[in-house]
This record gives structure tokens, C-alpha cells and sequence, in this order.
């Protein structure tokens, strides 16, 4: 009971690097000697120091010339498996190793191939006792964006969308018209901060010029992706601005304006959400919500590339429009989000 109130702390710890540390994934790390957290830490930033170090830091920095002795005795707990490899830091494992602790207690095992087993082999070769899975459904489903990238080779995908009651999604002319509450509005926003990127089709950013910002929350802008075949979006529409950095998939030219990057594709009308998502993982995006139109989200739907839907129902209903995408996945969540019901599914 004990290991899963400590691993519960590690991902409470490392919920804090939450849109900070992608690609990487969000761990946290809990060192306990004798029944009492002698120090703490969690991965804060691309590039910089790992959990484990954090943590050992900590230890080090509160407990001064105990330190050494403290951490001989100690277990550490991590949601994640202690890397092995030297990336932009050294082997955490390493580091375990060099102050002797005496058990190690892990979520999940790291399917990344520098890693993959290569830290608990390790530790366990330094004769430090390891535990492994300890809540480790809990712990898979908070770094689900990092293991889908590793595993799938693709972007973790979330659809998101309002609808009415009867299941329209906009308007049959080319207008804009809100279907959600300013409650699920600012929900919306709190989502992007959290992810990557966010993508929109050409019709959306024309008709809509969206910002595609986290404006109404704290947390930093997601990088905005747009599918525009021909270049047409005028320059004056938002996804132009400096707000955030802005990827423009075409067909007409590569280049960088700025924060603009255009990014050119062959034959968008073939296997575009397969190219787009691959396109994303080469740069190193783990997340993307797409937010619309109705026909980018069926590319998606059809080619059977999203981990997670999440789709408000508003209380009006309209005589006529564009229908809402259909969805088949499992319910995992229903809430009441102001006026609005928020559905999540994830894929079957």
C-alpha cells in the first residue's frame, strides 16, 4: 500500500513538467528512508536534469553530511524506468548506482530502445533490489502521449469538437456560429496548454480565423498546425501572427517565414492523416489536438488515427447544418461542463 501512495506522489511531482519537457516523458521521483521523504524531484524542462537527479539533489541539499548514509538505506521511487543512455543528460541509473541506494520501485518499464530494460539490468547488476508495475495502468495513461510516439511512431492524436443536441456541427453557410458555453471555452483552452500542437484544416482557419492559442489559461501556446493545399489563407488571418509557432502543410513550397514553416506534401488528397501524422513524429511532436473542420477529423477517423475524442454536446439543437463526425470508441469519462455535456472516448 505504501509503494502506491509514494508512486501516487511521483505522479502528482511529475505533473508539474506538463507541457515543458516533450518529447520527453513527464516523471517523478520519490526517495523514502525508514518510513519518511527525504527528497523529491521531477523532470522540469526538455535538456535539463531527469527526476532522479532532482531528487538526489534534494536529498543532498537537506541533509547535508547524512546524505551519504541516508541514501544507502533509501528507496526510490519512479513512474518510469531510470534511463540507461547517455541523451542530452547522463544515465540515471548510473547515478542510482553511484549512491548505492537500496531498492528501486518503478511504474512502468521505458519501451524507448536506449532504455528498455538496459536500467533495470543496471541496477540490479549493482545489487540494488528493483520493483516494478507498481500502479502501472495508472502510470501507462499519464504518459500515454510519450508511449504512443515511442510505440506507434506517430503523434498521440485527441479530436476534439462541439455539437447540438441533434448532431450538428456548424453552420450549412459559411459562417461562424458557437455551439459550446464559455465554461467549456475555457476548458478548451486549458487542453491546449497541455499539448503539443493543435491542428485545423483550411475551411476552419478561413472561416473561423481561430487564434489557436491558450489565451484564456496560464501555459505556454501549442505549436499551430494547418493543412492549406493551395496557399490560400490570407497573411492577415491569425495563424500568421507571432503569437505561437505556426506549420502550414502544402503543396507549393518548403520554406521559413519567421515563426511560419511551411511544409510541403505530394498528393494531399491521398493518405492525408497517415502523412501528416508520420510528418509529425519526425519533428518530434508527441501530442496534437485537432479541433476541425468536420472533414479533417474524418480523415482521421477513417484512417483510424486518434487515441482519444472529446466531444462537447450542447443543449441547442438546430433545424439544419453540417453534421458532427461519427465516432465507435469507449466511453471513459461523461461530464457537465456548464450548459454542456463533455463526452471522452478513447479508441477501441
Amino acid at each position: 500500500m505504501n509503494d502506491e501512495v509514494y508512486m501516487q506522489r511521483c505522479l502528482e511531482l511529475a505533473r508539474m513538467g506538463m507541457g515543458n519537457v516533450s518529447p520527453n516523458p513527464m516523471v517523478g521521483c520519490v526517495i523514502v528512508c525508514e518510513g519518511e521523504i527525504i527528497g523529491e524531484g521531477f523532470h522540469q524542462k526538455i535538456g535539463q536534469a531527469h527526476a532522479e537527479v532532482n531528487a538526489i539533489n534534494d536529498v543532498l541539499n537537506k541533509h547535508g553530511d547524512q546524505a551519504a548514509s541516508l541514501l544507502k538505506k533509501a528507496t526510490a521511487y519512479v513512474n518510469l524506468e531510470p534511463c540507461a543512455h547517455f541523451g542530452k543528460t547522463p544515465p540515471c541509473a548510473d547515478l542510482l548506482v553511484k549512491h548505492q541506494l537500496k531498492k528501486v520501485v518503478i511504474g512502468n518499464t521505458d519501451p524507448f530502445a536506449g532504455v528498455n530494460g538496459k536500467g533495470i539490468e543496471k541496477l540490479k547488476a549493482a545489487g540494488i533490489t528493483v520493483v516494478t508495475g507498481v500502479l502501472e495502468k495508472k502510470c501507462w495513461v499519464f504518459n500515454r502521449r510519450f508511449f504512443t510516439r515511442i510505440q506507434k511512431q506517430r503523434p498521440f492524436i485527441i479530436l476534439k469538437w462541439a455539437q447540438t443536441a441533434n448532431g450538428y456541427f456548424a453552420p450549412i453557410e459559411a459562417t461562424q456560429q458557437w455551439i459550446s458555453g464559455p465554461m467549456a471555452k475555457q476548458l478548451a483552452h486549458q487542453w491546449r496548454s497541455e499539448e503539443d500542437a493543435i491542428l485545423v484544416g483550411k475551411n476552419t482557419a478561413l472561416i473561423d480565423n481561430p487564434q489557436l492559442t491558450a489565451r484564456n489559461t496560464i501555459g505556454k501556446n501549442p505549436t499551430r498546425i494547418v493543412i492549406d493545399r493551395t496557399l490560400t489563407i490570407p497573411e492577415s488571418h491569425h495563424i500568421y501572427n507571432d503569437a505561437a509557432k505556426t506549420i502550414i502543410f502544402n503543396e507549393l513550397k518548403t520554406d521559413v517565414v519567421e515563426n511560419v514553416h511551411f511544409v510541403q506534401m505530394e498528393d494531399m488528397q491521398f493518405y492525408l492523416a497517415q502523412k501528416i501524422a508520420f510528418q509529425l513524429y519526425l519533428m518530434d511532436i508527441q501530442s496534437v489536438m485537432i479541433e476541425g473542420g468536420v472533414q479533417t477529423l474524418n480523415h482521421f477517423i477513417a484512417a483510424g488515427l486518434w487515441d482519444e475524442a472529446r466531444i462537447f454536446t450542447s443543449p441547442t439543437t438546430w433545424e439544419t447544418g453540417i453534421k458532427a463526425p461519427l465516432i465507435k470508441g469507449n466511453v471513459i469519462e461523461k461530464l457537465q461542463i456548464g450548459t454542456d455535456t463533455l463526452t471522452i472516448y478513447s479508441a477501441i
